[in-house]
């Protein structure tokens, strides 16, 4: 039995409420008010990641666990803010694929327009310090890839 996808739609959007519908589960939690373009594109998110083949996570330096919102690394567990997790994660996913800068902003920040342009550049500076520089290569003008060792 496949477990359900948890997405939580809601006016509510104090930080606690947040973490609480993240403990009791949530793949996701969605701010109102929202544009439907953006809603779509985060249900479509939501369901990329949960329909992604689960082995290629498992064979990964790098496993992913989403019900705890935790990385394993060969370092041990670390514990991700939500955006660095979701960057990761999309990276992970396929493992050599280029995802250009326009790709990771639309699966993982949506159609906000309050992110800076060099939001990206500061997220994968901080997931290198964490997972090691050898992880997430720059293909310069173009965007990033995950790579095994």
């Amino acid at each position: 039995m496949t477990q359900p996808l948890i997405v939580f739609l809601t006016s509510r959007s104090e930080d606690y409420s947040q973490i609480a519908g993240f403990e009791a589960g949530a793949d996701d939690y969605i701010n109102k008010p929202i544009r439907p373009r953006l809603l779509l594109s985060k249900i479509e998110s939501v369901l990329r990641r949960f329909n992604t083949n689960e082995s290629t996570f498992k064979e990964s330096a790098i496993r992913i666990d989403r019900e705890q919102f935790i990385v394993h690394s060969t370092n041990g567990p670390i514990i991700l803010p939500k955006k660095e997790f979701e960057l990761l994660e999309l990276l992970v996913s396929k493992p050599g694929k280029v995802y250009t800068r326009d790709q990771i902003m639309n699966n993982v920040w949506g159609d906000l327009s309050i992110v800076g342009e060099r939001t990206i550049d500061v997220h994968i500076r901080k997931l290198r310090e964490k997972l090691g520089n050898h992880y997430i290569r720059t293909i310069k003008g173009v965007g990033y890839t995950y790579q095994e060792l």
